[in-house]
């Protein structure tokens, strides 16, 4: 679980100012922006108490409203993200799973059920952010193609991501 602990930690403060400087610059079309700092709120392990969890996604989405200036959008989003983690896993395996504490992940998860759990993470979180962003639906075609794209954009990254960081497979051997 350490390990774990300090993974995450690394990914937070490297994910952070990589979302900040790069991939807020990085808009296709002015439609799709990539959304990459959601990973850590993403993996976190299933161990880890929903308090916990609410609170990693508060300041996680709050350390990205103050590079962004985007006055608590991302905080909303991010603890959205965070309630809705357990359940949106438990959607594609089973409540046993989450008993090792391991990382969400291919290995862990399988190929199909985390690309499953990965998209909908992505998309429960372009939805919250650009609803709130747009705070109105004046123009709603544009809304739906920026959370469509967003959601894309995002998850092919966190697919690049994810591979980058591997999960490992629980150990079979005792402790």
């Amino acid at each position: 679980m350490n390990k774990t602990i300090l993974t995450l930690f690394i990914l937070y403060l490297v994910l952070i100012p990589v979302q900040a400087v790069v991939f807020n610059n990085l808009i296709l079309f002015n439609v799709a922006i990539p959304i990459v700092f959601i990973y850590v709120i993403i993996s976190l392990p299933m161990t880890i108490g929903t308090n916990v969890a609410l609170t990693i996604g508060f300041f996680t989405g709050l350390t990205m409203d103050i590079f962004m200036d985007t006055a608590g959008m991302n905080a909303l989003a991010c603890t959205v993200l965070a309630f809705v983690r357990r359940p949106v896993y438990h959607l594609y395996t089973t409540p046993e799973d989450d008993a090792m504490g391991m990382m969400p992940g291919t290995r862990t998860m399988g190929t199909a059920a985390y690309l499953k759990y990965l998209f909908s993470m992505t998309l429960i979180y372009c939805l919250t952010l650009f609803s709130v962003e747009a705070f109105q639906f004046r123009n709603l075609p544009l809304m739906m193609l920026r959370m469509a794209c967003s959601t894309a954009f995002s998850f092919i990254i966190l697919l690049a991501v994810s591979a980058f960081v591997r999960t490992r497979k629980p150990s079979m051997h005792g402790a």
